[in-house]
């Protein structure tokens, strides 16, 4: 099952039919020569009304997901804007700098009509991609629209997105009880079931052909010191199974899939292990399966996954890290203060392509004092992936619908450190710049749950750009020292 759509560009020039329109022809001509990829280029170049219907339908008929709009000069501010309108995908705008010609004949004035462009686009109420300087010649526009693909896989992604959950969602999460409203602004759709209607969907592939070759899979991915159960395999097997064939038959007219899944207090004993293994492993494969029903959780790493073309992971905003801790192994070799550190922690949903050579399918500690004989040997929490989170650079986020319905998020960038944790769980020791300032400004006063979405690399970039894409109004992130945050007290 493919989850994460291929985008396929077309590029679009514009011509006002006062200037030559042999201007915006060779022009665009020469970005399709400088990009570095698949570029589909409209033969047909709008100066009018009836040359944007003839354009839109080209590159519909060629297969188009997402497009560029190029400004070869001014440009006709309504045909151009009138293309976002009428296609049916991300749309970028971008206009020739100067620089190729003489400046009487050879003028194109496409940096005033970007102007005009934006503020036509504003008019319609069209959601369009601009480039931070979306003026440049043939070379700045390929870099331009390389940045843009993966801006464009996430919003195709999203509009074409089914959130299936497995709930109610838990009691005393209520972080996880978020508005659905936010969804459908997003043009996502979302499936609610009962957690009986998977346990009824489980039960029936009870004995599935496919179980042996799925358990094959684990085992390899495993290896023999990760593989400490052998024997759930079957059963976690089975799970996998039953979470697929639901994505495949319930997606509908929807392309791509997510779960928001209820994991505890009742999974465990009557599915009889941990779901946390296998949810990685779906999240490995572009299906993210968030732990305790948490939507906005599954949405976010969906984006992720979609931005970074990477596996994602979903982790609580857990622990402080002991200063003992710190003065050991972290205090002198990097730059970060104590409060710069926390630790992310979940049950063992991470991928294990994430994850420290050690880890290995576990038992979940919490859940074992919790549902089974104090001293007894663990039976059904078993399941988890655990072991400490390798190190590298990560991006924290979060898209969420806030009480109020209104969508709201935070982007901050950081990395995991190579310092052992000394826990359970998938862990690891996170850095992020001011991450004290954050937490108390940005996390707590803006009323984020304890959920983030991790994404391998540093994307904040590439997200900031989806979300405001998005229509996200509010979008949060680790400010600098010299910059404060509007609740924080000057005289601190």
């Amino acid at each position: 099952m493919k989850n994460i759509p291929d985008v396929k560009l077309g590029i679009v020039a514009v011509s006002r039919d006062c200037f030559p329109i042999a201007l915006s022809i060779s022009r665009r001509q020469a970005i399709v020569s400088a990009y570095d990829g698949d570029l589909y280029e409209c033969p047909v170049t709008v100066e009018n009304e009836a040359d944007m219907r003839k354009a839109v339908d080209d590159v519909k008929a060629a297969g188009c997901n997402a497009l560029v709009v190029f400004l070869g000069n001014f440009g006709p501010e309504t045909p151009e804007t009138l293309i976002a309108e009428n296609f049916d995908g991300p749309c970028m705008f971008v206009a020739a700098a100067e620089g190729d010609g003489d400046l009487i004949n050879g003028r194109g004035d496409a940096y005033c009509g970007m102007l005009n462009c934006s503020y036509n686009l504003a008019m319609r109420h069209l959601a369009a991609y601009l480039p931070a300087y979306p003026v440049g010649t043939a070379q700045d526009i390929a870099a331009m629209i390389a940045e843009f693909v993966p801006i464009a896989r996430a919003v195709i992604g999203v509009q074409h997105l089914k959130v299936i959950t497995f709930g109610p969602r838990p009691q005393d999460f209520f972080a996880c009880n978020a508005p659905i409203k936010g969804l459908y602004e997003l043009g996502v759709e979302i499936e609610e079931n009962s957690e009986l209607d998977l346990l009824v969907a489980y039960k029936a592939h009870a004995n599935d052909p496919r179980i042996p070759a799925v358990c094959e899979d684990m085992a390899q991915e495993l290896g023999q010191t990760g593989n400490n159960y052998p024997e759930m395999l079957p059963r976690m097997a089975q799970f996998e199974l039953t979470l697929l064939d639901w994505a495949e038959q319930h997606k509908g007219a929807r392309d791509y899939v997510v779960f928001a899944d209820k994991c505890w207090p009742a999974f465990p004993e009557q599915f009889g292990f941990e779901p946390c293994y296998v949810n990685s492993r779906l999240a490995s494969r572009g299906i993210p399966v968030a732990c305790e029903v948490d939507i906005y959780g599954a949405l976010s790493e969906y984006i992720g996954a979609c931005v970074s073309a990477d596996a994602v992971t979903l982790l609580d905003i857990n622990n402080s890290v002991p200063a003992s801790l710190y003065e050991k192994e972290i205090k002198g070799r990097t730059a970060y203060a104590l409060t710069d550190t926390f630790m992310g922690f979940h049950c063992g949903n991470t991928p294990s392509c994430k994850m420290c050579a050690d880890r290995a399918v576990k038992y979940q500690l919490i859940q074992h004092r919790l549902l089974e004989p104090e001293g007894s040997d663990p039976d059904f929490t078993r399941g988890t992936l655990e072991g400490d989170i390798a190190a590298g650079d990560i991006t924290f986020y979060r898209l969420q619908c806030d009480s109020e319905g209104v969508l709201r998020s935070y982007i901050a960038q950081g990395e995991v450190l190579d310092v052992a944790t000394g826990s359970f769980g998938g862990i690891g020791v996170f850095a992020i710049p001011e991450m004290g300032r954050f937490y108390r400004h940005v996390l707590i006063d803006q009323h984020f749950p304890h959920h983030g979405a991790v994404a391998f690399g540093h994307y904040g970039k590439a997200l900031y750009e989806v979300f405001r894409f998005l229509g996200v109004k509010n979008i949060a992130y680790n400010q600098p020292k010299g910059l404060p945050y509007k609740t924080e007290n000057p005289f601190d």
